[in-house]
């Protein structure tokens, strides 16, 4: 059973930092796709970042410069180290492989960023 627990979370004035992890189990986590995905209330959930099975990554235009999505695949975890954080990053964060339609959602983490 795939399980995903997302931690990290917190509230930070703009412009501090926050690292978030997300401990995988159930899958062998090597061979997967890793994603951050975000959901600000009243809108959609975003793809923030996502890390392939080589270590290449890809970000959304919004984070380009102040996240780093990172992995360790000793640990089975993935992390979101974000800096320069602002008002707009404020969301529920939650930790996704891809594939991984029928994965059920974690609690995922909530960020909050406001002075």
């Amino acid at each position: 059973q795939v399980q995903l627990v997302e931690s990290g979370g917190g509230l930070v004035q703009p412009g501090g930092s926050l690292r978030l992890s997300c401990a995988a189990s159930g899958f062998t986590f090597r061979l997967y796709t890793m994603s951050w995905v975000r959901q600000a209330p009243g809108k959609e959930r975003e793809l923030v970042a996502h890390i392939n099975n080589d270590g290449s990554t890809t970000y959304t235009d919004s984070v380009k410069g102040r996240f780093t999505i990172s992995r360790d695949n000793a640990k089975n975890t993935v992390y979101l180290q974000m800096n320069s954080l602002k008002p707009e990053d404020t969301a529920l964060y939650f930790c996704r492989r891809l594939p991984g339609a029928g994965d059920s959602w974690g609690q995922g983490t909530q960020v909050t960023v406001s002075s």
